[in-house]
């Protein structure tokens, strides 16, 4: 392939002779005679991830690396991009995602990089694809391979990466490990404290894990198996955790009525423990609760203060995606889902479980009409997705509990939702804190077949775009350069990867390229299969993998592990 020389874009002559250039707070190499690059980006607009001031230059890039920045006049590279007028941006990193196996069936992980992300992190809410029991392994191997194509050939946390390792991806992946699933291999379904043994065994293979290469551990305390463990477990799991990483990510035991006591047991295990706490999608969801989220903010304040390494995450959105069963009460759900389906038919049960659920939804932004069927796992009930219950019970002739309990039964509880729970004004107070980064809380997805069979929460597609538009844009709740920050070196900092998430000599070339006055969420919750707009060019490891706004099919991702491993 010919080199393109910057001279083909500029018009005038190169001066001759060599300087120092200070742009923000760095200083970088002013150049006036010919280098070669692979990748060149011009003329644009570098936010640098750190929250330093904007400041205009070029990159260099060759291979994975961004090897120079500054007046770059005279170079020549194999590509070069044009980004005046543009906003060019370490590539984004959403810290808290689900994607995790289904990168397999959607590699080009399109809802996710024309948002401009560059690095997924999954594993999130307890729930991590390994370990797996050795228990039942021929069902469990076939599973794996029917679904994704995979040949287990271990059931270990490396034994799954290095198989992923084989298989080529457009986002760089990581995971932190579930400890809800390492609690279903030791202790099951039930709940019931863990014996000392068991405590010892989840212990070990929590360190395994880490050091196979999880970047930390992640609980999920509203799901079952996990919401079983008490807090004395969880500190005990969180010493495990490898001392060099010691990444502690929760889904909170709580997240309406009892989120300040929740906020206080994550705090306390991350004192206890010396974990590094990061409070997964902060929210005081329900209408009675909204003012609480001064009380969320100023505990965590308190805890930085006191020493504590303490983060959060939000989605930039003001309802919830979750498995419609969170609406009912935990104690239902004990033994799994044919236990909770059993106490559903149960007299006994039903009256104290309908009075729980009652209470929780009433507590929702429209009641019945805030809970929307997102997804169900049996084809014969397709055409309730992108109903309210409301409707739904509408349809059926039900009373709507009694609708949602029909839709669980007859899915066996394979039913997902999305709850209209949280305020504007309480989502941006949490957005704007200074140690609250941005995230999706949602996996990829495409709008095509197989990954468009469900209604997608928006922010799969739309999490960072919207992050920008709603809330630098329109709402001004912060500067962009420090929304950008949230995005990528305060991301890459928590999971302890310094070489990326900002743009500087010799880090990785994982860039985002946006356009300020265009950028924009396009997916709602009516239409969620939509790309956002404004987000022309994407490089991860130093490939073009979204050029122009059209995806090359490029799959430069890498798998990322701790760095222990």
């Amino acid at each position: 392939m010919s080199k393109i020389s910057r001279r083909k874009f500029l018009q005038g002559t190169a001066l001759i002779g060599t300087s120092s250039l200070l742009l923000g707070n760095q200083s970088y190499s002013k150049i006036f005679f010919n280098d070669n690059f692979d990748l060149l980006i011009i003329n644009g607009t570098i936010i640098d991830g750190l929250g330093n001031p904007s400041f205009k230059a070029d990159i260099g890039i060759k291979n994975d690396r961004i090897v120079d920045i500054g007046n770059l006049v005279a170079a020549t590279a194999k590509k070069v991009i044009n980004a005046d007028g543009l906003i060019v941006s370490p590539g984004f990193i959403d810290i808290h995602t689900h994607t995790d196996l289904g990168i397999l069936t959607n590699p080009l992980g399109e809802s996710k990089i024309r948002q401009g992300v560059t690095l997924e992190v999954s594993g999130n809410c307890g729930s991590s694809f390994a370990p797996i029991s050795l228990n039942n392994w021929e069902e469990t191997a076939n599973h794996f391979n029917d679904k994704y194509g995979l040949v287990l050939k271990g059931n270990s946390m490396n034994d799954f990466l290095t198989m992923l390792e084989s298989h080529s991806f457009s986002v760089n992946q990581a995971t932190l490990l579930g400890l809800g699933t390492i609690r279903s291999l030791f202790v099951g379904l039930d709940d019931r404290k863990a014996t000392a043994d068991e405590l010892l065994k989840m212990k070990n293979a929590v360190e395994a894990s880490i050091k196979d290469g999880a970047v930390g551990a992640a609980s999920g305390l509203e799901y079952t198996p996990g919401s079983f463990a008490d807090t004395d477990e969880l500190i005990e799991l969180c010493k495990a955790i490898p001392k060099e990483v010691g990444l502690y990510a929760t889904h909170m035991r709580n997240e309406d009525d009892y989120g300040e006591e929740a906020v206080d047991e994550a705090i306390k295990i991350a004192r206890d423990s010396g974990a590094r706490l990061q409070m997964s999608h902060l929210k005081a969801s329900g209408k009675s609760n909204w003012y609480k989220v001064e009380s969320l903010l100023a505990k965590m304040d308190n805890a930085i203060a006191e020493g504590l390494e303490v983060h959060s995450d939000r989605y930039p959105y003001v309802a919830y995606h979750t498995g419609l069963a969170n609406l009912f009460p935990l104690w239902s759900r004990d033994g799994g889902d044919n236990a909770f389906i059993e106490r559903l038919n149960s007299e006994n049960d039903i009256k104290k479980i309908k009075e729980y659920t009652e209470k929780k939804v009433n507590n929702l932004d429209g009641n019945w009409d805030g809970v929307v069927i997102s997804g169900i796992g049996k084809a014969e009930l397709n055409d309730y997705k992108g109903m309210s219950i409301q409707k739904v019970s509408e349809e059926l002739n039900l009373e709507p509990f009694e609708a949602a309990t029909y839709l669980i039964k007859e899915s066996g509880n394979s039913v997902s939702m999305v709850g209209f729970g949280m305020s504007e004004k309480s989502t941006e107070k949490i957005l704007s804190h200074p140690r609250v980064m941005i995230a999706s809380d949602a996996g990829a997805h495409a709008p095509y077949p197989p990954m468009n069979n469900k209604i997608a929460h928006p922010r799969a597609y739309g999490t960072f775009p919207r992050a920008i538009a709603k809330y630098v844009k329109e709402r001004k709740i912060c500067s962009l350069e420090e929304m950008i920050k949230k995005m990528t070196s305060m991301p890459a900092d928590k999971i302890l990867i310094k070489d990326r998430g900002r743009i500087a000599k010799n880090k990785i070339a994982d860039i985002t390229i946006l356009d300020f006055n265009k950028i924009k969420d396009e997916a709602t919750f009516v239409d969620s299969h939509n790309y956002p707009t404004g987000v022309p060019y994407v490089i991860v490891n130093g490939n073009v993998v979204i050029d122009k706004g059209e995806h090359t099919g490029n799959k430069p991702g890498k798998i990322l592990r701790s760095f222990t491993s």
